[in-house]
């Protein structure tokens, strides 16, 4: 695993600083989002981030929308299959 792949976000819910992979960042309907995979689980399924930009500053925001997630995931999908 490539260490600048990895960035640390403090999960409010836990209380704790937790460590992701970012996967890739790519824009959707003019929106800029980035799919991360936790590095403390064995998991395969990402998680979708909006990067919100903010005086000058970009910060993450998990996104819980349903129907934004599963476009977020639609285009990663399709950009991997144009890349096969």
């Amino acid at each position: 695993m490539d260490n600048d792949n990895i960035i640390t976000l403090f999960d409010e819910e836990e209380n704790r600083e937790r460590d992701f992979e970012v996967i890739i960042t790519l824009e959707v309907d003019n929106e800029e989002y980035a799919i991360l995979l936790p590095v403390d689980e064995d998991t395969e399924e990402g998680l979708v981030f909006e990067i919100v930009q903010e005086n000058g500053e970009e910060f993450l925001e998990y996104v819980s929308d349903d129907a934004v997630i599963d476009k977020v995931a639609k285009a990663y999908e399709e950009l991997m299959e144009d890349e096969e």
